[in-house]
């Protein structure tokens, strides 16, 4: 009985937590950012334009550069990621986004500290931070790496 009112406190305080980031600046701006991409008709189209472009991509992938397509299909899909990445408003949603992912791993990482020193928390996407032990990379020191 004891325990499961310690999990429902817990995640409790999960749940605050949660609230919390979703009142942050961050997120917030973030929220605004992604509204106003979604409703922008041009970066609308370039997004279209390049998730239909990754189905060709993804087919020419299976067969590497034996597919018959294989130069044309990834100078398109290059080209189109670069449209994209070029349009104002997906720049700016780009960093709004890591803005968000930065508080994100800052939340985890001191989660992760406050359970243990040992615990390593995801930073940057999914690189983990590295404590002193070698790369950090978790491979169990396969790649060559001084893992502790």
């Amino acid at each position: 009985m004891l325990a499961n009112i310690e999990v429902i406190e817990l995640l409790e305080q999960a749940e605050k937590l949660g609230q919390m980031i979703k009142q942050s600046e961050e997120y917030e701006a973030y929220q605004i950012e992604k509204d106003l991409l979604y409703k922008d008709e041009g970066a609308a189209q370039l997004i279209h334009n390049f998730v239909a472009m990754k189905d060709d991509y993804e087919d020419v992938q299976r067969f590497g550069r034996y597919h018959p397509d294989y130069t044309k299909i990834m100078k398109e899909i290059r080209g189109t990621k670069r449209e994209l990445d070029m349009h104002d408003r997906v720049a700016i949603f780009r960093q709004k986004e890591t803005a968000l992912q930065g508080l994100l791993d800052d939340v985890s990482e001191i989660v992760a500290t406050s359970i243990s020193e040992n615990i390593k928390a995801p930073r940057e996407g999914f690189a983990l931070k590295d404590h002193g032990s070698g790369c950090g990379c978790g491979s169990g020191g396969s790649c060559g790496c001084q893992a502790s």
